[in-house]
């Protein structure tokens, strides 16, 4: 099932999501319907507080990232078509190597992409959808796409990282989101309005 994805200015995108454990209820349908909502707003991640959830639960699929890169390869999207992935309970251990630019976009605000330095490499530990515990390491684009999703489940958005100049420059622009004065080709929840835009 699709579900509304939430717009910028609701509340539970600012909120430090919570831990769940293995009694959470229709987890599985949870995290069929999310990766279905993500696919159709033809995103990379998908953090349950973007649908309304305040929960520690994310998932990403790099591929269209492998597709772009498909004639001219990058490194830092190495092994990124491979990348399709349940994080629950994520915890970022440690961020190493060198800062790097690149156009971030959001799927609760829409139309805007601006530059966030992040590092290149972190080491997380996390849980899968079996609930098999994992510690590896990401770097590149699957590192910078943990980080973006992460920042989902402890209430900051990629805006956040912004300058207090950039910021006011999108304040009309990240308003006219939350008021749902926008066009948007998939399903949204605007907190403006309080009216959902079904595609």
């Amino acid at each position: 099932m699709i579900l509304p994805i939430v717009a910028y200015g609701d509340p539970v995108l600012k909120k430090e999501a919570e831990e769940i454990d293995q009694n959470y209820p229709d987890l599985q349908k949870l995290i069929d319907d999310m990766f279905e909502t993500m696919y159709h707003a033809k995103g990379v991640g998908l953090a349950a507080p973007q649908i309304g959830k305040s929960i520690r639960l994310f998932i990403v699929d790099g591929s269209p990232f492998a597709d772009e890169e498909e004639d001219e390869p990058d490194p830092k999207a190495a092994g990124i078509e491979n990348f399709k992935k349940v994080f629950i309970n994520l915890i970022i251990e440690e961020e190493s190597g060198d800062k790097w630019a690149f156009q971030e976009g959001c799927l609760s605000i829409p139309g805007i992409r601006e530059n966030v330095h992040r590092q290149e490499r972190v080491l997380v530990t996390y849980y899968d959808e079996n609930w098999n515990f994992h510690e590896e390491t990401f770097e590149g684009y699957a590192a910078r796409i943990i980080q973006h999703e992460y920042d989902h489940i402890e209430g900051v958005l990629f805006t956040d990282h912004l300058s207090p100049l950039k910021k006011k420059l999108l304040l009309k622009r990240l308003g006219n989101i939350s008021l749902g004065a926008i066009s948007v080709d998939y399903k949204m929840s605007f907190p403006g309005n309080k009216k959902q835009r079904m595609i």
